[in-house]
């Protein structure tokens, strides 16, 4: 199962896929966390400690690693479209809470096709986090939708849009679908967070079709307290921890369907 966790920024993306993380974790799946976010922080929403992160180069990065991989550097501007990259997450992911987090950063680039060594490099590794049955690959994206225009997470299985209860959020989902269909990707389903009322969820089923709905997740101030605290939610409060359990159970039935 390969999940990319997307959304508008400060929705709660990462402490959604921290939290799924640690919860597949727990049932002695094999988890791989990848962080594609440029303001990378789904170490500590995991339970690294700080100077562990503080040690963790992105892989995008890595430029040493990228041309030798690739084979550009600046006096060759031919390279390879298929690089090494299956030793990868066992080389440069760290294990935290059963989960194995590769801090993959992003390619920052004005325009959305880049194909720049470093773009080819993350692609690569995205689409060859080649998993067995029980495995799990949870990625979580950067704020946006660059990574759809890139084409970086066509390899996914599904897309999970975390959203607010309001129209901006709203909109974010029906153009992740857009994009996510050109990619041949079908399924994209929707986290409602941060909810803090009947009104609030009425305003949900309304917006969001029903077979799209994963779940929600209520406004809760202990995530505030863990973040302030550097510490995982997961760790922090059984109520949200919960409430994504039940997620994480619709997700496997449906996709044992």
């Amino acid at each position: 199962m390969k999940i990319a966790v997307t959304g508008k920024g400060g929705v709660g993306k990462t402490t959604f896929a921290a939290t799924l993380a640690r919860l597949y974790a727990d049932e002695g799946k094999k988890v791989l966390a990848a962080d594609v976010d440029p303001d990378a922080n789904l170490g500590l929403a995991l339970g690294f400690d700080e100077e562990t992160l503080d040690s963790i180069v992105p892989i995008s990065k890595m430029r040493k690693l990228v041309e030798e991989r690739t084979g550009a550097n600046s006096q060759n501007q031919f390279y390879t479209l298929n690089p090494k990259v299956d030793d990868i997450p066992d080389t440069y992911g760290k294990v935290c809470n059963g989960v194995k987090l590769l801090v993959l950063g992003t390619v920052e680039t004005g325009g959305g096709g880049c194909v720049c060594p470093e773009h080819v490099m993350l692609k690569r590794i995205i689409s060859n986090l080649v998993v067995h049955r029980d495995d799990v690959v949870i990625m979580d994206m950067e704020a946006g939708l660059e990574h759809l225009g890139r084409g970086t997470t066509e390899s996914m299985d599904e897309f999970i849009v975390v959203i607010e209860p309001g129209a901006r959020s709203v909109q974010t989902y029906k153009n992740v679908k857009r994009l996510a269909k050109d990619l041949g990707i079908t399924q994209v389903k929707v986290v409602a967070n941060k909810v803090r009322n009947e009104e609030d969820e009425e305003f949900i089923r309304n917006k969001i079709p029903a077979e799209d709905l994963l779940g929600m997740i209520h406004y809760n101030v202990e995530v505030m307290d863990a973040d302030r605290q550097g510490k995982s939610p997961y760790d922090f409060s059984e109520t949200v921890t919960s409430e994504i359990r039940k997620i994480k159970e619709k997700i496997d039935n449906e996709s044992s369907l």
